[in-house]
């Protein structure tokens, strides 16, 4: 059987509701052989008669009956629908599906959602923790709106990344330890370490720091969850390489925190489609991009 259509039981439930054809067509602006029309069609759709046709008005049969109660729910959640997605477009509401690694949403995307809702209380921002590689992948594919990416990423077709921001990357080292000022590859290499997951670019970057100084450590364990790498360093595991982000809680008063030397940043970017689709999406990237020099 072909799909029903909306506009047919719209039809419908005006004949039901006023009793008459001929009202309904006025009530809907249709010429009343329209409406007569939108009803057969329904009616030939289903192989039941809908409607009994008598002098003193219309009444509807129990087949009928069964199909206006179950149209009135579908036509209203139709109108919900409509809503939103004019909302959406209109920039007053909608969902917006980001990703992000869980660095960034542990202390930067907080503040920029906190923002939006004050601003937008309507917009619906769903997140997802991911790496770089599968945000931009899933923008390619349509299936994700905004990504917080490290930097640098390679150029691909459809997509814009805007530079973002430009956090220190520091040592958090157990405070027992007594480090120096500023740590080097060197000391640092001769402890223990909690190094970064390989799948993502701080790792990378980490690497390269130590690589650069002759060094290759040997770390104890690797995680993806900073907040967990905190907390192994309080506990006196290991040293961690984290960024610090301004207006993140202070560490633990078991950590010490130090510059490096040489110094290492970590800059994430906003990847999104080049035109984003809708006012929703550039309301939250314009949330974000107000995060630049915090």
């Amino acid at each position: 059987m072909r799909e029903i259509n909306l506009d047919r039981l719209r039809t419908l439930l005006a004949v039901a509701d006023l009793g008459s054809f001929a009202a309904a067509a006025k009530a809907l602006h249709l010429a009343p052989p329209t409406v007569t029309l939108h009803v057969a069609q329904l009616e030939s759709r289903l192989g039941a008669r809908l409607l009994h046709r008598a002098p003193a008005g219309v009444s509807a049969t129990s087949a009928g009956s069964l199909l206006i109660d179950r149209a009135r729910r579908l036509l209203s959640d139709a109108d919900d629908l409509q809503q939103s997605v004019q909302r959406q477009i209109a920039a007053r509401g909608g969902r917006v599906r980001l990703g992000a690694s869980t660095g960034a949403l542990a202390h930067l995307l907080p503040q920029a959602l906190e923002a939006l809702a004050a601003r937008h209380p309507d917009i619906d921002v769903q997140v997802a923790v991911m790496t770089s590689e599968e945000a931009l992948a899933r923008l390619a594919a349509g299936r994700l709106d905004v990504g917080i990416v490290a930097l640098p990423q390679p150029a691909l077709p459809g997509l814009q990344v805007q530079a973002w921001r430009r956090d220190p990357v520091l040592a958090f080292i157990p405070a027992g330890w007594q480090p120096p000022r500023r740590v080097s590859p060197a000391w640092l290499a001769a402890r223990p370490l909690i190094a970064n997951d390989r799948s993502t670019r701080l790792s990378r970057q980490t690497s390269e720091w130590f690589a650069a100084a002759g060094q290759r450590p040997q770390p104890r364990i690797e995680l993806n969850y900073n907040d967990a790498m905190r907390s192994l360093v309080a506990a006196g595991y290991g040293a961690a390489l984290l960024p610090y982000e301004a207006g993140s809680p202070p560490p633990d008063s078991r950590i010490s925190v130090r510059p490096l030397k040489p110094a290492l940043t970590r800059a994430l970017g906003l990847a999104h489609r080049a035109r984003p689709d809708d006012g929703a999406t550039e309301a939250t990237l314009q949330a974000l991009l107000e995060m630049r020099g915090r």
